[in-house]
């Protein structure tokens, strides 16, 4: 057992004394472990044990979900929870007591409570143990001044891999390493920084294709050691609040994706707009520049759908101000975009300037809503930020949230689109920290009052809450849009999100997509980077290939700092540009297809991007694998993230893949893939089986496709599965929760003599843009004798013999139709 000087076990030069001495780490740091139980009681859903005046509880909380709570004193905090929805759906118990252990089997999954000493594991019906407590070191906490440490020890098997936790720095399998969560300002940040902005305690434990997820349910500072300390075991614990988590089954990891956004919350669906380009720099201003990037990206033909502004259009950095020196005509500038397609997104931070007797109406409302948080002695807690002192809202009580939510009503009545939540963590100027004093007294709905050391890592989330509900009363037919920095477990029902304060290096390219692919796992899959780097000035090669990268990401924004040189698509010249230009138009050529992966995601939790093992939990090779990913269920993206000019190699998931866009096919276990010299776009592939819809290239969301809906149709072999959807419903409005909505299978089925490709309307409740498709079928060996559409021939399509593909039109197309290809 390997002893570190981390806080949690032995310091290094004492190990070996605590292993000869028969001590644990864990003891000789003072923890007080659970003993052997002393009675059980025999529950409803779960079974509670006693162990001196310890209790703990195991509960099922609905299919392949159970919840373990530690009460040290005996005593269990039942303060419900910022991140768990209520609704678990009901599921079946039976518990046992046996003398050894307590058995709690619900559908496939059983916990076991051992006595001796009490330690909790979860198995599948098989026996197969999943998650088990450390035998050496069962569950314990030991005393501090603001409440017990609490922290839990589990084996870990040398072949676990682990995955998640928000977007933590680093690799994308966090295994050997251990992470801080406490929502930091992480300006700069880098492959080994730790913490960042986000505290999201839900991670996936993945063996040899067989997954489980844990969520730690706590909002202290808390960290998780996922081998450091030992290769024997990881741990999780807080430096505060309960040792309360959910173990959550699979046993694929994208069924353990359902159940923990089940728990957690899921996204909902985006307006169709927020999947668009968005254009952002701190700051676009005065107003005539604003004006300046909007024509240019409609002149460069730069397809977009939003411009942001930064801190910079506000009167001296005070949110829910308009610098109108510098917008004179602000409402009519934003009217003014939208009629060019443009979207407005507003910065608005959560800090409150400090401006007593100013006539500073959010200052002057907050403070007769009594809404500010307080120092323990009763006075304002009063902070720098960027409008000099300010003062902060307490997030905590809903009487508050209401009051924020209230204050969008003038930005909503000018059309602005979308709301930006920055400095949330929060962020504070020249103090210890960079963050508000531990010891700031936040207020309960019950009375009840809470330190800023029990609130910190929820407080971006409830900002975003407060946002988006507030967004919610204001404009209930329209769909929000809120951006946040800060986050916890369960943010995704309120916000988007992104990386943070990247720099425009080869390395935070290549950072950015683990980053995304774990927020995409831990709940977040709306979430993106700063295309470019926010930090520094990107080379033209650099830029280039952020753009072919960012296209692929949920959210797909250009953002910059003020001191770097421009980042806009056209800024190095034709080549660049055009190369730019491309990736975003093949991002709007997309459309139909991201959109109906968002609907996917706001349905079933499932991220838009896609770890390869998520699909593929069988194919170890992938579950290192940063740089490639799954661009939802049918592409596979693999791009360059490096300046080396050495072949681009490429190993592709299992199955057969198509390069994009042709006939050509792969099967991934021969040798991996060399393109050379490197690519001039973004390696990207199709599954054999896969249906994928299209339009043609659009200058925004809102502009209508010229021509039919596209399908491509990538043909499998004879016994291959074939198969895709479509969602459409208007984009923006919450019509679709009423059955507005348009959604379709389609299937294909390949035959030693032929092929067919059907359609089915599951539901017609929204009349779409197209009224023909425009079916394109690759892998078509030879030309066919005939087509059939419906049964009947049709002359009117075409045979590529180089392409190896089949195109024709069906007329009227909202309907059930079949294509029938006869050799």
């Amino acid at each position: 057992m390997k002893g570190r000087a981390n806080g949690w076990g032995c310091a290094a030069v004492a190990a070996m004394a605590c292993v000869l001495s028969g001590i644990t780490p864990a003891v000789a740091q003072g923890w007080r472990h659970v003993g052997a139980v002393d009675r059980v009681e025999v529950q409803a859903k779960g079974a509670e044990v006693v162990s001196g005046p310890a209790r703990v509880r195991v509960t099922v909380i609905g299919e392949g979900v159970y919840r373990v709570t530690l009460a040290p004193d005996g005593r269990f905090d039942e303060t419900p929870s910022w991140a768990v929805v209520p609704g678990a759906a009901p599921a079946r118990v039976d518990v046992a007591d046996a003398a050894d252990a307590v058995r709690i089997a619900s559908g496939d999954v059983v916990a076991v409570i051992r006595k001796q000493p009490l330690r909790v594991e979860f198995a599948d019906r098989s026996g197969q143990v999943l998650l088990a407590d450390s035998a050496q070191m069962p569950m314990a906490w030991s005393g501090s001044p603001h409440g017990p440490r609490v922290r839990s020890w589990k084996e870990m098997p040398a072949d676990a891999h682990f995955y998640g936790l928000g977007d933590k720095a680093g690799p994308i399998d966090r295994r050997g390493r251990a992470f801080t969560l406490w929502n930091s300002d992480a300006y700069g940040w880098q492959g080994h920084s730790d913490p960042l902005y986000k505290s999201i305690p839900f991670f996936i434990g993945l063996r040899a294709g067989t997954a489980y997820g844990l969520f730690f349910d706590n909002t202290s500072r808390s960290s998780f050691d996922f081998g450091k300390e030992s290769e024997d075991y990881f741990s999780f614990g807080a430096e505060g609040g309960a040792l309360d988590y959910y173990f959550i089954a699979g046993p694929q990891p994208s069924r353990v994706l359902e159940r923990y956004t089940a728990l957690t919350g899921r996204t909902p669906l985006p307006p169709m707009w927020a999947l668009g380009f968005q254009q952002s720099r701190y700051s676009y201003n005065p107003e005539s520049k604003v004006r300046e990037i909007a024509a240019q990206l409609r002149e460069h033909r730069i397809p977009s759908d939003a411009i942001y502004l930064d801190i910079d259009f506000q009167q001296g950095y005070a949110p829910f101000t308009v610098d109108r020196k510098q917008f004179p005509h602000f409402e009519q500038m934003i009217a003014d975009l939208r009629a060019q397609g443009l979207r407005t997104v507003l910065i608005t931070d959560l800090h409150i300037k400090h401006a007593p007797g100013t006539g500073y109406a959010p200052f002057d409302s907050g403070m007769a809503a009594d809404a500010f948080i307080r120092n323990p002695d009763g006075s304002l807690y009063i902070g720098p930020v960027w409008p000099g002192d300010a003062v902060f809202p307490d997030f905590t009580l809903t009487r508050v949230r209401d009051w924020w939510g209230g204050l969008y009503r003038e930005f909503s009545a000018m059309g602005a689109a979308g709301y930006w939540n920055d400095m949330n963590e929060p962020s504070v100027f020249n103090v210890p920290g960079n963050t508000m004093s531990p010891d700031a007294v936040h207020r309960m709905d019950d009375g009840s009052q809470r330190d800023h050391r029990a609130i910190h890592n929820v407080y971006g989330m409830l900002n975003a809450r407060a946002t988006y509900e507030g967004l919610v009363k204001l404009q209930p037919e329209q769909r929000p849009f809120v951006l946040t920095r800060a986050a916890y477990a369960g943010t995704q029902r309120y916000a988007a999100t992104w990386t943070g304060d990247n720099s425009a290096t080869w390395h935070h390219l290549a950072q950015s997509t683990p980053n995304l692919l774990s927020l995409g796992l831990s709940g977040m899959a709306l979430a993106g980077d700063d295309v470019g780097g926010f930090i520094g000035s990107p080379p033209p090669d650099l830029l280039t290939r952020w753009f072919q990268l960012g296209a692929f990401n949920p959210v797909f924004r250009n953002h910059a700092a003020t001191d770097t040189r421009p980042h806009e698509a056209w800024v190095d010249g034709p080549q660049h540009e055009a190369l730019r230009r491309q990736a975003i138009e093949l991002r709007y050529r997309l459309m139909p297809y991201l959109y109906t992966v968002a609907e996917e995601n706001a349905r079933t939790g499932l991220p838009i991007m896609r770890p390869v093992f998520l699909q593929y939990p069988q194919a170890q090779a992938f579950y290192g694998n940063d740089r490639d990913f799954l661009f939802g269920p049918d592409l596979f993206v693999a791009p360059v993230s490096d300046e080396r000019l050495d072949a681009h190699q490429i190993v592709l998931p299992p199955g057969e893949w198509y390069a994009f866009g042709t006939s050509q096919r792969h099967v991934a276990q021969k040798d991996p893939i060399k393109l050379d010299p490197r690519p001039a776009t973004t390696p990207l592939f199709a599954r054999a089986g896969a249906i994928v819809p299209m339009q043609a290239v659009v200058q925004h969301t809102g502009e209508k496709p010229a021509g039919p809906l596209q399908l491509q149709v990538y043909l499998p072999r004879a016994e291959g599965e074939c198969g895709g959807s479509l969602y459409q419903d208007d984009g923006e409005s919450q019509a679709y929760k009423d059955g507005s909505l348009l959604r379709v299978a389609y299937a294909c089925e390949v035959a030693r003599r032929g092929a067919t490709v059907t359609s089915h309307v599951v539901h017609d409740g929204f009349a779409p843009w197209w009224g023909d498709v425009e079916v394109t079928v690759y892998g078509v060996a030879r030309k066919p004798s005939s087509l059939r559409v419906d049964g009947k021939a049709v002359g009117d399509w075409s045979f590529d013999a180089q392409q190896q593909s089949v195109v024709i039109r069906v007329p009227q197309a909202r309907r059930d139709w079949k294509v029938e290809l006869k050799y």
